[in-house]
């Protein structure tokens, strides 16, 4: 969060929400709910282009504030623009139109919305999530504006592909309202002071697997386990916010696709070693999230079993192919990445892990701990490499995803498939010379 969110009692997190004038405005009021229902408190700006296609009264009602929409008529402020940047700790723009793209990459403030968005350079970090015709978005002006925000250090979400207001299907629809709010939330998780909101993962290609796989006894019947995918996800949707190329192996699960990730849906652990394999040519790194069945039936049946006539009084299993090793023993300066789900002895089980299967890392969790099980929203995990164990804190997922990728981040450097000066270096300085300021000018009013 911003400096001035750290000052005083804790608070309802702020986000500052920037709306365009574009054909997908209506669902910004659902951003915002869905904001809302997530703990933050949210303000609005908006241009009077937006307010053609949602009145400025329908988000005063749902923020409970008054909307920012012209720089000398804000209730209780005579610089809008300055107030709404030092309060919010992160601005998201929904929906981003190539206009509002190409001023926020040549620094044109001509109204409140693009004057405020310019005022939080260095206050908080900044999201946009495009929604525009196709032609438009793949315009080169557009890319290039869009390839400038990113240097700048200005998250992307999406855009989509799929059916758009123009009647064509492409890319250019505006990402779904839950991966825009995830993405505002996993932001919220970041200090600007020591976890900056960049690109440091653009260029990566990362496949990541999530969820379950079913190990069929007959057509209608499977082994399986408890996992859901949602740890799995939200990697790939941080990798995602973070510039990289996300592969997404995902085992069976009803969880929507993170915007921008190629996802490959897999049902048996078979399905998911050749699929992973085959995605892992093409990629710097692997995260094996998923929870990969450790046997099969031998004989599964071709029809369904009847009970009447076909008693099942044992299954035969055989061992599936080990996803993991096999990734590891072809993996040269790549890095890979696995999880260890246990009961007991959480430790001990992920270093022998981390020494049997070869891997860079593995990710262990107590999924007999409520706040860490199977399905929950939070996790608590230590980090287990060669350098030794770092035990991390219950955290969101969005947030334990963040700390994997920090680490996947750091391997990557050490291994020269990343540089390490890209963006985050330049970004922390910037941030540092701000509190510097900031401080000089408080001892001097002091």
């Amino acid at each position: 969060m911003s400096a001035g969110a750290q000052e005083g009692e804790a608070r309802a997190p702020h986000v500052l929400l920037a709306v365009c004038g574009g054909v997908a405005a209506y669902k910004a009021c659902e951003v915002l709910r869905g904001l809302q229902k997530a703990g933050c408190e949210v303000r609005v700006t908006m241009t009077a282009d937006a307010e053609r296609f949602v009145g400025k009264a329908t988000f005063e009602a749902l923020s409970g504030a008054p909307v920012a929409d012209d720089l000398y008529a804000y209730p209780g402020s005579a610089i809008p623009h300055v107030e709404l940047a030092r309060w919010a700790d992160v601005a998201l723009v929904v929906p981003a139109t190539a206009n509002v793209i190409a001023k926020m990459a040549h620094g044109i403030a001509d109204d409140c919305l693009s004057t405020t968005l310019l005022a939080c350079w260095g206050c908080c970090p900044v999201l946009v999530a495009p929604g525009m015709n196709v032609h438009m978005w793949q315009n080169p002006a557009t890319l290039a504006n869009v390839a400038t925000l990113g240097e700048r250090f200005v998250g992307l979400i999406g855009p989509d592909s799929g059916h758009l207001a123009c009647g064509e299907d492409d890319t250019g629809k505006l990402a779904p309202v839950d991966e825009i709010v995830a993405a505002a939330v996993l932001a919220l998780h970041r200090n600007p002071h020591e976890r900056p909101l960049v690109c440091d993962l653009a260029g990566v290609h990362l496949t990541i697997t999530a969820g379950p796989t079913h190990e069929a006894i007959d057509p209608v019947r499977y082994v399986a386990n408890a996992s859901t995918g949602k740890m799995g996800f939200a990697l790939a949707r941080a990798a995602r916010l973070r510039g990289a190329l996300v592969t997404l192996v995902a085992g069976p699960c009803a969880l929507p696709t993170p915007s921008g990730a190629l996802r490959a849906d897999v049902t048996s652990a078979a399905e998911m070693h050749r699929v992973t394999l085959g995605a892992f040519k093409g990629s710097d790194a692997v995260i094996c999230c998923a929870a990969v069945a450790d046997y099969t039936p031998a004989a599964p049946a071709d029809h369904k079993l009847k009970k009447s006539r076909e008693h099942l009084d044992a299954i035969q299993l055989v061992e599936t192919a080990d996803v993991l090793a096999d990734l590891c023993a072809d993996k040269g300066d790549r890095v890979v990445v696995g999880f260890a789900a246990e009961t007991d002895d959480l430790l001990a089980h992920a270093r022998e892990k981390l020494v049997r299967k070869g891997a860079d890392l593995i990710v262990a969790n107590d999924v007999s701990r409520p706040e860490s099980t199977f399905g929950a929203d939070t996790n608590r995990v230590a980090l287990v490499g060669a350098g030794g164990v770092e035990q991390l804190e219950t955290m969101p997922l969005p947030a334990v995803a963040d700390r994997v990728l920090d680490a996947v981040r750091d391997l990557l450097v050490a291994r020269g498939r990343l540089d390490a000066d890209a963006g985050t270096a330049a970004w922390c300085r910037r941030v540092e010379d701000r509190a510097a300021e900031r401080a000089a000018r408080g001892g001097e009013a002091s």
